[in-house]
């Protein structure tokens, strides 16, 4: 009997011979082996090197079009018409049974080995190819670069064989070996060879051996003069082993070989970005004037702006996306949300309504971003629609709490109480939520010890709920119990050692009542180096500051922060800062300002008045 071309390896009738218990166990060793020969689909060039769930190193493959996919179709047939012709000797039969048990109990080891025995014996390419399978999925790398050698020797033209011995080697820390195989891929396939270097560039990049992977990826550079993916290949390949100098290098020679490319010049900020975001953005916005109609690079530039906190020239730069591609749900999606950022409230509600009529996936986002930036503009009744037609899931909850907000806010704190009281909370969590919910409702109707009250009903029940101690910590603020403060920020600290949050609280309460001030710097320090960026720290450290004499300092914090953040408390503290240096004009228009945006603004008008009297 014959071992066929492809399809099971053994008819099923001869099955019948063996003992009833052995069949499932060759069925399975069976149905295990799938053979490459059958397949009519496209080989790829290089098969991942990493174990069999492993998606980090990348395949390479190119394009196909219609006539190329029928003519590979037309080789796979030739290659099944090639497969030599085995017989299924009771040997091998024993071998394969061998092989496939031990890989169903996770002894790869025995398994590759019977498989790449068998292979060497029947000179068959899909044994070959199912001991280097195995081998990767037990991890066993040098096991895996064996078989793959022996596959190419017995199929030397096999794409895919030229591919996993490549990406085996590069994976092993030998790019070296993957010199020639990468050499013949690239012969393969003119039509897509830039492609292809792209590809292998991400492939070296990806190994362990940097300094090696370079050195392979310019010598077959070296082959392509006129190719500018070759020097985006080295861009890539250095850039992935810390050698920002050939990456830059690298990408401006593509770029002066393909002038516009927006691969290059999306490259070269990443290239960039490692000195500074400056230097980067300063080099797309360069590309943009050149090529305005550059969309991968206005996009890169786009989010960029976003990550520097400049949502204004962000969302300038998506709205130019969007006249170009008004169809683009993500598009209107970063237009709506740099909208809420900027507080601007009727334009973000333009855009989320426009998300509805796009296929964008999560329409309960959309709910209760609307539900939102109709609440800032007052009005309530189209505010709780829009919460009530959020649908179980993820946002459920925090619609329903929305929902008794708006009730608060519309002047029934008793009804949003209640409200908030019904409400189906299984988890601690939930629970939590809703507890703070309501302690935010109270707070606000100037209910501080009945909010402080909720609270400390929760704490009984879940007396580590680290959102609960700041809670507590905050009213006991307002109620003056600073010892309640104190111990619960102190016991948040204790179990979230990096809560920023907790120590710039404890600091700035310290600094506002102007008390143990070298204490407070330390602990607005210590905020600081958690999140050196965060503007209401940034104004905390001001504060200290200003207590402890420093003014120019502090007035240089606080209009940074400001700057990030108008927020009203910041621009009560960045007034009171010009006031004490005398400049009176100055700290009214930035008390003005915030106070039109916050009217009766509870910190703007304190301070207004203790400074005024």
């Amino acid at each position: 009997m014959a071992l066929p071309a492809s399809g099971p390896l053994l008819d099923p009738s001869s099955t019948s011979a063996m003992p009833r218990t052995f069949r499932p166990v060759v069925a399975a060793a069976l149905a295990a082996l799938v053979l490459a020969g059958c397949a009519a689909g496209r080989d790829a060039a290089i098969a991942n090197s990493g174990d069999a769930d492993d998606d980090e190193t990348p395949a390479i493959e190119s394009p196909a079009s219609k006539a190329e996919v029928e003519a590979e179709a037309e080789a796979a047939r030739q290659r099944v018409a090639r497969l030599p012709k085995q017989e299924l000797e009771p040997k091998v039969l024993y071998e394969f049974l061998i092989a496939e048990i031990a890989a169903q109990r996770g002894d790869f080891q025995t398994a590759a080995q019977a498989y790449l025995d068998l292979a060497r014996r029947t000179r068959d390419p899909r044994v070959a190819q199912r001991a280097v399978e195995i081998a990767r999925a037990g991890g066993l790398n040098e096991a895996a670069v064996e078989a793959a050698g022996l596959w190419l020797e017995i199929e030397p033209d096999s794409r895919e064989a030229l591919g996993m011995l490549a990406g085996m080697t590069i994976r092993a820390g030998r790019p070296e070996q993957a010199l020639s195989p990468l050499r013949r891929i690239l012969t393969l396939d003119p039509a897509h060879r830039g492609e292809v270097l792209l590809q292998i560039g991400r492939l070296l990049g990806a190994g362990p051996n940097r300094k090696g992977a370079l050195s392979v990826m310019r010598q077959l550079a070296s082959d392509y003069p006129d190719v500018p993916e070759a020097q985006l290949a080295i861009a890539h390949t250095a850039l992935a082993g810390g050698n920002d100098t050939v990456a830059l290098e690298a990408v401006r020679k593509a770029a002066a070989q393909r002038p516009g490319w927006e691969l290059a010049a999306l490259l070269e900020a990443q290239v960039l970005q490692r000195q500074s975001n400056a230097a980067a953005l300063a080099h797309l916005e360069a590309f943009l004037k050149r090529y305005p109609q550059a969309h991968e690079v206005r996009l890169g530039y786009a989010r960029l702006l976003v990550g520097e906190r400049r949502y204004a020239d962000a969302r300038t730069q998506f709205q130019v996306l969007s006249d170009a591609q008004p169809n683009d749900p993500d598009v209107v999606f970063a237009l709506a949300m740099l909208s809420m950022q900027l507080e601007d409230w009727p334009v973000a509600e333009r855009h989320l309504k426009r998300l509805l009529e796009l296929p964008y996936r999560d329409r309960n986002t959309i709910r209760m971003n609307l539900g939102q930036a109709l609440q800032e503009q007052k009005r309530y009744d189209e505010a709780l629609k829009w919460y009530r037609a959020v649908t179980p899931g993820e946002q459920f909850l925090q619609a329903q709490i929305r929902q008794a907000q708006v009730l608060a806010r519309q002047g029934d704190v008793d009804r949003a109480l209640g409200f908030l009281r019904k409400i189906a909370a299984p988890t601690s969590a939930q629970r939590a939520q809703i507890a703070l919910a309501e302690s935010q409702i109270l707070r606000d109707a100037n209910r501080a010890q009945e909010a402080f009250d909720v609270i400390d009903h929760a704490l009984k029940v879940d007396p580590d709920q680290p959102d609960l101690l700041y809670d507590r910590a905050m009213i006991a603020d307002k109620l003056d119990r600073i010892d309640i403060l104190e111990s619960s920020l102190r016991r948040l600290i204790a179990l979230k050692p990096d809560h920023a949050h907790a120590y710039n609280a404890l600091g700035y309460s310290l600094a506002d009542r102007n008390e143990r001030l070298p204490e407070a710097r330390a602990l607005i320090e210590k905020a600081l180096s958690l999140a050196p960026n965060d503007p209401f720290i940034i104004d905390s450290m001001a504060w200290v500051l200003y207590r402890q004499g420093d003014l120019n300092r502090a007035l240089e914090l606080l209009r940074r922060a400001y700057a990030d953040r108008p927020d009203p408390e910041i621009a009560a503290h960045l007034g009171e800062v010009l006031w004490k240096l005398g400049r009176a004009p100055e700290a009214e228009k930035i008390w003005g300002d915030a106070a039109a945006k916050s009217p009766r603004n509870e910190a703007i008008e304190k301070t207004v008045r203790r400074l005024k009297r």
